[in-house]
């Protein structure tokens, strides 16, 4: 069961076990299958965009490398690289 979309769909869940949905009173909530099957979960962006992304060393080296970092950070980010070379 997707309890994500339960959770979504459902306001009056608080706890899913083995025996299904249950309210905050312990009743058992009837579940709409179909409905918890069909439904999108609308931050599935954010996964799918961040497993897309350079790593985020990588993005700040090129724009390191590009020049877009203001002089004090170019600075600091230079002071590091040699203090720290690549071997």
């Amino acid at each position: 069961m997707n309890h994500k979309a339960v959770y979504a769909l459902y306001s009056n869940v608080v706890s899913i076990g083995a025996t299904g949905a249950i309210d905050a009173n312990g009743n058992s909530v009837t579940i709409d299958m179909d409905a918890v099957n069909a439904w999108v979960d609308p931050d599935a962006y954010k996964a799918q965009r961040a497993s897309e992304y350079p790593a985020i060393g990588d993005q700040l080296d090129a724009l390191y490398h590009a020049g877009v970092f203001p002089e004090d950070m170019a600075a600091q980010i230079q002071a590091v690289k040699e203090r720290y070379p690549k071997t």
